[in-house]
């Protein structure tokens, strides 16, 4: 695996609630590991929640041993929601506050992935297939049927999350897994991409003859250009040569 990762505070936030891991060595149990969070709450909650998951998630990663990845994930992952929710409910200046989550691993050529709320992770082998599906209400909403997909990009409940990490004692994440072909990509990000740089747009991107620092790059500058009007998280993970 080859990765980068890049994340970016916009054009109209004064805090960046973003926070993204990306390694391609070892991370205890996982042989490299890649994670985006997104996280809300108050002036000093939401970048607590993001950055605190996130380095909590790998510090419990280093201390386990190999076994089942999506069990590992899932244990991990909970745990982290135990601690975040406790400190949520223990510190006021952090009352209320939670994050996103989506990780990912890959083993053998499978991707192993979780994910919780609305950041995405996207797989691109010559087209772009969106894995994640979004917790959020609007989602929600298109998958029941209830609203069409056109209509779902600028509804004005958009921002609404339906599951977040520490926002309750328990959590459930989504699972999925993915093999991998060679010069294939994993890209996650925040909505911050997503929202402002439709998929078409996004599959040009990564269709371009760049390093993986490049490709983050060019993603991070279209979601500038048309607004960035949120905090942007970036992390482009190609498999190569059968690693």
């Amino acid at each position: 695996m080859k990765a980068y990762g890049a994340t970016d505070i916009g054009k109209r936030r004064r805090i960046n609630q973003d926070y993204l891991f990306f390694s391609d060595e070892p991370v205890g149990c996982f042989p490299n590991l890649y994670i985006v969070a997104d996280g809300m709450g108050g002036h000093k909650a939401g970048d607590k929640a993001s950055a605190y998951a996130v380095t909590r998630f790998c510090e419990l990663a280093r201390q386990e041993e190999k076994g089942v990845p999506f069990l590992i994930m899932e244990r991990l992952l909970k745990q982290v929601n135990e601690d975040v929710y406790r400190m949520s409910c223990q510190e006021e200046e952090y009352a209320g506050m939670g994050t996103t989550f989506v990780a990912a691993t890959v083993i053998d050529g499978q991707a192993y992935i979780m994910n919780v709320g609305d950041s995405r992770l996207y797989y691109y082998d010559g087209r772009l297939h969106q894995v994640t599906l979004d917790h959020s209400l609007v989602e929600e909403l298109v998958r029941a049927g209830e609203l069409r997909p056109t209509e779902s990009r600028n509804h004005p409940q958009k921002n609404i999350i339906t599951k977040a990490v520490g926002v309750a004692e328990e959590i459930t994440p989504d699972f999925f897994k993915v093999d991998m072909v060679r010069d294939s990509m994993l890209l996650l990000c925040s909505d911050g991409l997503s929202n402002m740089v439709d998929d078409d747009r996004l599959e040009t991107l990564l269709s371009q003859d760049l390093t993986e620092e490049e490709l983050v790059e060019s993603c991070v500058n279209e979601a500038l250009f048309y607004g960035g009007v949120d905090n942007i998280a970036v992390v482009i993970a190609r498999f190569k040569d059968g690693r």
